[in-house]
């Protein structure tokens, strides 16, 4: 029989922690809780939740170094839910292996939505098959290193589908500037964005619709992009 998804909250506000607990128990999630890094990460070891839920402000760590740390041996999908909204917070956070970024205030509605994309993101890496990521009406065959729409072949350069596949290799996610340039050039250097963008515009022609409207590849602003999968 199927269990419940099982979520890690690591939060240092005892009143977040119970409101979350009471919403997300009644989402029919299974929770447990930590109130601060040490304890988070003692946490994640022993009950190996399915997703982490985390805050950037600690009493006894900065959130990003928790992040850094378990993806020093995990993949779990983690949320980050702060009130530090700044740019250089989402990034730092991102970069160093966080999935996706929600500040508080926030929805509940929009909350349980990224949970939903966390996990089926994490089931779907989990799978055999990932040679295949449909986006919209685009479909990415990365094994065979063919994009179509329908029954048309759309012709990619050769960096335009290492950029693709990579985005499509991390669908859902939020992928920084640094991580792109660093993966798909092998360069981090941020006064490199202006080229990211250009090869960004180049893959919008040729996939979106309308590339001024995005709907598959879509830009976080100031932080990087983010592929949009389908169900």
């Amino acid at each position: 029989m199927n269990k419940e998804p099982l979520i890690l909250i690591i939060d240092d506000e005892p009143q977040i922690l119970r409101a979350l607990k009471t919403i997300l128990t009644a989402n029919h999630f299974r929770i447990i809780t930590a109130l601060n890094g040490e304890q988070g990460l003692a946490q994640a070891v022993v009950e190996m939740p399915d997703i982490i839920i985390l805050d950037l402000t600690l009493g006894d760590m900065d959130g990003i170094q928790v992040c850094e740390n378990i993806r020093e041996w995990s993949k779990v999908p983690i949320i980050v839910l702060s009130v530090r909204d700044s740019e250089k917070d989402k990034v730092a956070a991102l970069d160093k292996g966080a999935d996706d970024y929600l500040t508080k205030p926030f929805g509940i509605e929009e909350l349980l939505a990224r949970i939903r994309v966390a996990l089926r993101h994490s089931q779907t890496s989990m799978g055999n098959n990932q040679s295949v990521i449909n986006a919209g009406s685009i479909m990415i065959d990365l094994a065979r290193h063919i994009v179509t729409r329908g029954d048309k072949e759309i012709r990619l350069t050769a960096t335009e589908f290492k950029l693709l596949a990579f985005l499509a290799s991390n669908a859902d996610k939020v992928i920084t500037h640094k991580v792109i340039l660093t993966q798909v050039w092998g360069f981090p250097e941020m006064d490199q964005v202006e080229y990211l963008r250009v090869y960004i515009g180049q893959l919008r022609k040729k996939l979106e619709i309308n590339p001024n409207e995005p709907e598959i590849i879509l830009t976080e602003p100031g932080v990087g992009y983010r592929l949009k999968s389908i169900d």
